[in-house]
């Protein structure tokens, strides 16, 4: 060894003992915190998501066979609470991303956004979009008169797709509430 701070591997020891120290449900609840603070989807967790399932269905085995065995209640309630924490986490963070695939399907689906979607997530938006887009034609759209009975477009005169402006929009609404603050600090 080089240093009697440094493991075998050449990483510092303080270093290395903090990377084996992260656990998969402190890397799920830092990917639930940054999904939840972020204005926009960021790129899904699979192989994380994967490794939760996984410990999730052992730690279930494990609480019922320790109530099977007649092990103490209370061991079983602290390791069904750890699994209770790990559930809620992976139910929130798959929630909050299917919430921001809902208010921004049409951004995410015209944009790069798209790629950090799972495969799953692309499904869901796609057919999301679909049944919007139906409902609209059926509901409002149908009734219009011919050259407006178009999602993308507001009119035949328009030269390609009214996309542009709404991808736009709301790209831009991320920034909106920095902006009016801006707007009120200037007026007083």
């Amino acid at each position: 060894m080089a240093s009697g701070s440094e493991d075998g591997l050449g990483i510092p020891s303080k270093d290395y003992d903090s990377l084996i120290a992260t656990t998969d449900v402190e890397l799920l609840k830092r990917a639930w915190q940054n999904e939840k603070a972020a204005p926009e989807i960021l790129q899904f967790q699979a192989d994380l998501i994967r490794r939760s399932q996984e410990q999730i269905q052992l730690m279930e085995d494990t609480v019922e066979e320790y109530a099977e065995n007649g092990t103490d209640p209370l061991t079983v309630s602290l390791y069904q609470m750890d699994l209770d924490r790990t559930q809620f986490l992976l139910r929130s963070y798959l929630r909050i991303r299917l919430q921001k695939i809902e208010k921004y399907m049409l951004h995410i689906s015209k944009t790069e956004l798209w790629n950090r979607l799972s495969k799953q997530e692309q499904k869901f938006a796609k057919r999301s979009t679909d049944h919007m887009e139906k409902h609209l034609k059926q509901s409002v759209l149908s009734r219009l008169p011919y050259g407006y009975q178009s999602i993308l477009k507001q009119s035949i005169s328009s030269e390609d797709d009214d996309m542009g402006t709404i991808s736009s929009f709301c790209a831009n609404h991320f920034f909106l509430m920095c902006y009016c603050l801006f707007l009120s600090f200037l007026i007083y």
